[in-house]
């Protein structure tokens, strides 16, 4: 006796049915579903590299860089000495040095102050993560991992993290409850380049510079051909969030800052790295916030090739601080200038600098980010402050 689910071979044949052509075809069935489902999986690429932390025999050392006394010989005025400390140079504070307060990165970008909590937020882009250094305390801990290939920072006037992310093609802001909104990741319909650096202006709006640096390969962020015809400055309108360019003649915009009145903008072209008879420049522009417009553009000052400078900060009498690296050793540091393009002096570091920000709760600490380090000097100045 056989069951009513249970077919006799003969039943089967006479029936057309044939149960192991019936059990071979679902096990193939399955098989290929399992294939497609593999290969799918595998055809998904990581965010960005991630979780390799940076390992040394011989740490580099914490606390005033060797060889430091008062008055500190990495700090260098343009002009010759006639008073105690670099003359007219703003770096000089004092009793001072310059100091690395933390280490072990790969490539340290993008620092932002948070004055509330007293710490400084940077990426170190390669290992994709943000890190959070705690001025308080010195203590230094991953903010978030993966980062989607951070770079840029700042902070918006309602005290949220701005990022600029390469893996990511993306500006996201990090709301205060800890969700992330996309800012901006398309123009046009097609996808960012690698948005680099970020700013905000007072009516809310964010500026943004977008080179083609973090598709360029694998290290920085994905690999990927760009979309964008230019690389372009543009601008989130703070209401309807519509992307706009600004300004569409760089080789490749990099940093970018506001003057202290909001009436000047700062952007950095590091087209150098492109080619020799690139820009390696800051330029400015006659800013109209309300507008949405950038006019009147002009050379701010050069720097001295193979050198560039991709990052850059105003303090509150409107002087020029930017980044310098990449070139000669006896140049990687920061550099001040007045208002008016006039070099007042330079901070050596012994390594080469991409950004820095202003911080500490006078606003009188200069953070630097130099490649595999995090360095700190207070000036006689305080940050502007503004993102």
């Amino acid at each position: 006796m056989t069951s009513s689910l249970t077919f006799p071979d003969s039943q089967q044949q006479r029936g057309g049915f044939n149960r192991r052509k019936m059990l071979t075809g679902a096990a193939a069935l399955a098989a290929s579903a399992v294939t497609m489902k593999t290969a799918s999986a595998a055809s998904v690429a990581p965010l960005g590299q991630t979780g390799a932390p940076t390992l040394s025999t011989e740490p580099l050392p914490l606390g005033p860089l060797p060889g430091s006394r008062y008055p500190d010989s990495h700090l260098e005025s343009a002009k010759p000495k006639v008073s105690f400390g670099p003359s007219d140079f703003p770096a000089f504070a004092g009793t001072m040095a310059v100091e690395r307060v933390a280490t072990g990165f790969r490539w340290a970008e993008g620092p932002v102050y948070f004055a509330a909590g007293r710490y400084v937020l940077f990426s170190d882009i390669p290992n994709n993560r943000i890190m959070r250094f705690s001025e308080d305390d010195g203590h230094l801990s991953v903010y978030r991992q993966p980062s989607m290939n951070s770079n840029g920072n700042t902070i918006d006037r309602e005290g949220r993290l701005i990022t600029c992310e390469h893996s990511g093609r993306r500006v996201t802001r990090t709301e205060l409850d800890g969700s992330i909104t996309i800012i901006a990741d398309k123009y046009n319909g097609k996808k960012l380049n690698s948005p680099n650096d970020a700013i905000v202006t007072s009516d809310g709006a964010i500026w943004f510079t977008d080179p083609a640096y973090g598709i360029g390969g694998f290290y920085e962020g994905i690999k990927a051909q760009p979309e964008q015809e230019k690389k372009n400055v543009y601008r989130v309108d703070p209401k309807s969030g519509d992307v706009k360019v600004i300004v569409d003649d760089f080789v490749e915009p990099n940093g970018l800052c506001l003057s202290p009145d909001e009436k000047k903008l700062y952007v950095c072209d590091t087209g150098f790295t492109d080619g020799p008879d690139n820009p390696s420049h800051i330029r400015v522009f006659d800013l109209d916030v309300a507008g949405g417009k950038a006019s009147n553009s002009k050379v701010f000052a050069d720097m001295p090739k193979p050198s560039i400078t991709d990052g850059v900060r105003c303090d509150t009498e409107g002087r020029v601080w930017c980044s310098v690296g990449w070139g000669d050793p006896k140049e990687d540091g920061v550099r001040c200038y007045t208002a008016g393009g006039e070099l007042l002096g330079k901070v050596h570091i012994p390594e080469t600098v991409a950004n820095l920000c202003f911080g500490g709760q006078q606003r009188n600490r200069l953070y630097i980010c130099g490649s595999t380090s995090l360095y700190a000097v207070y000036t006689s100045v305080q940050g502007a402050m503004k993102p």
